[in-house]
């Protein structure tokens, strides 16, 4: 009975801070796990879970020595855990920093990506290698090296043409910036990650790379298989015929779908057109 009345004077003693406090604490550690699900610090953290729970352990069993190792080993652990999570945090700083509600890609922005999606298909289907990079929030000057300066308007020809083997451009990527192709030939970080499978090329491994390092997207042309596949996040996304491949890029720049009163509107917009045109 008195172990009710102790319960019920502590949930009694509970405040609103101590609720919204208890909410933060929950709301950080959810997405602190749902950052690292999937990545190498996925393994890292169940490892220090694991010498966590021997500390206890040896703290719980009075086990001197071993409770002396842990904690004077603390103090180098923490400096380790910054230099091994070093490309995960910096990833999630660069994510803590995205200014997601004012992307620059909007509904009239379309045209840029229907454009560079006509000119992959038309490598793809000619098995010509490229890659494209969509600069997000995060300013990719600081990761790409080699660059050439363009500030070119985008078009399916003019990245045709880019990527046209033996053209002097044609190494390298293509970055999109403020809508329009700000460097060509630039060179990518390569990721260094150990899941990717040994077969996968430079072009897919510095689409991942600068995918890891920064929030841009990138989309590569294999020129062995003639596949198209996205890049974001650290992951890649294989094999996406032309569909797929509009609806993921359409939501990861932000663009809308249109409503389907636009829809209608475009359609009576047209007909009106024809009509004029007849009479």
């Amino acid at each position: 009975m008195t172990d009710i009345y102790s319960l019920l004077g502590v949930l009694t003693s509970i405040e609103l801070k101590d609720v919204l406090d208890i909410l933060i604490v929950s709301v950080i550690v959810y997405f602190l796990l749902k950052f690292l699900a999937g990545t190498r610090g996925w393994q890292i953290l169940i490892g220090l879970l694991f010498l966590l729970s021997v500390w206890l352990l040896a703290k719980i069993l009075n086990l001197n020595t071993l409770e002396w190792i842990f904690e004077n080993l603390w103090g180098i652990g923490i400096f380790a855990l910054f230099v091994i999570f070093q490309p995960e945090l910096r990833r999630g700083l660069a994510k803590l920093g995205e200014k997601g509600i004012f992307r620059f890609f909007s509904s009239t922005n379309k045209k840029i990506i229907d454009d560079v999606i006509r000119a992959c298909l038309f490598m793809a289907e000619r098995k010509i290698g490229s890659l494209i990079v969509f600069e997000r929030n995060v300013d990719l000057t600081n990761y790409i090296e080699g660059q050439v300066k363009l500030d070119s308007e985008v078009s399916s020809e003019l990245l045709i043409t880019i990527f046209t083997p033996q053209t002097p451009l044609h190494d390298g990527a293509v970055i999109i910036k403020e809508g329009k192709i700000a460097y060509a030939r630039a060179f990518l970080p390569l990721t260094l990650s150990s899941d990717i499978p040994q077969n996968v090329g430079t072009r897919h491994r510095a689409g991942i790379g600068i995918s890891e390092e920064t929030d841009a997207v990138a989309l590569v042309v294999s020129e062995e298989r003639g596949e198209i596949s996205i890049c974001v996040d650290g992951k890649i996304y294989k094999g996406l015929d032309i569909l797929g491949l509009r609806k993921k890029l359409y939501k990861l720049l932000g663009v809308e779908k249109p409503t389907t009163f636009e829809i209608l509107r475009k359609k009576l917009r047209r007909e009106k057109n024809e009509v004029k045109k007849a009479s």
